[in-house]
């Protein structure tokens, strides 16, 4: 064999014998070697720790009921009726002619009262009492007097018709729709004649005109 041909022949030999050096490594891995995962670690959460839970609202306190509409506010439930014991009382002369006078009672208390209705007038030593002339509210609208207030109510004993007689005074309760025993009052009444059919006396208004035109 040739020199040259034996070079090369050791030149072919040593570089298959590189490549298989080169190749084992991979071989290895590829045939028998186990690739080893690493396993991720839990994720953090990227949310914030949870608010803490609002407290609860207090209840709001119930409203006042409202005032009832119609006959005035809800203090007046507590306004009694007038009696003798919580006005004063004048009668003067409004008109000869029908013998008609004008009444007047005022609150001399501390407190308001309503005067109901229509006065009880009677006369001198005559039997019974003024009839009534007019309608009256009721008691829930029936005319209120503060302390110092007048109320007032028209009395007509009549024209001279010859079946009547002359007084000189007259005696006055307050309607209380009670028993309430009242003391009477009394106002002097000079020459007033009283008709037996015609006399009269008008519930208690809040001016002087109403009353003597009722």
């Amino acid at each position: 064999m040739s020199t040259v041909r034996r070079a090369a022949l050791v030149l072919t030999t040593l570089s298959a014998a590189l490549a298989l050096t080169a190749c084992g490594p991979a071989e290895d891995d590829a045939a028998g070697g186990t690739v080893t995962a690493t396993p991720a670690g839990p994720s953090t959460a990227s949310s914030e720790p949870p608010s803490k839970p609002s407290k609860p609202s207090k209840p709001s306190k119930p409203s006042a009921p409202s005032t009832p509409s119609g006959g005035g506010s809800s203090a007046d439930y507590d306004v009694f009726p007038c009696s003798t014991f919580d006005v004063t009382f004048t009668a003067s002369l409004a008109e000869p002619t029908t013998s008609s006078y004008l009444l007047k009672v005022t609150n001399k208390g501390t407190k308001a009262c309503r005067a109901l209705g229509h006065p009880v007038v009677t006369f001198g030593d005559l039997d019974g009492a003024a009839t009534e002339r007019g309608a009256a509210p009721g008691i829930e609208d029936a005319l209120r007097l503060e302390p110092g207030e007048s109320a007032y109510a028209g009395l007509m004993g009549g024209a001279d018709d010859g079946k009547g007689r002359t007084v000189g005074s007259i005696a006055m309760t307050m309607n209380t729709e009670s028993d309430l025993e009242q003391t009477p009052l009394t106002a002097s009444t000079p020459n007033l004649y009283v008709s037996p059919d015609i006399n009269s006396v008008t519930p208690w208004v809040n001016n002087v005109e109403d009353a003597l035109s009722l």
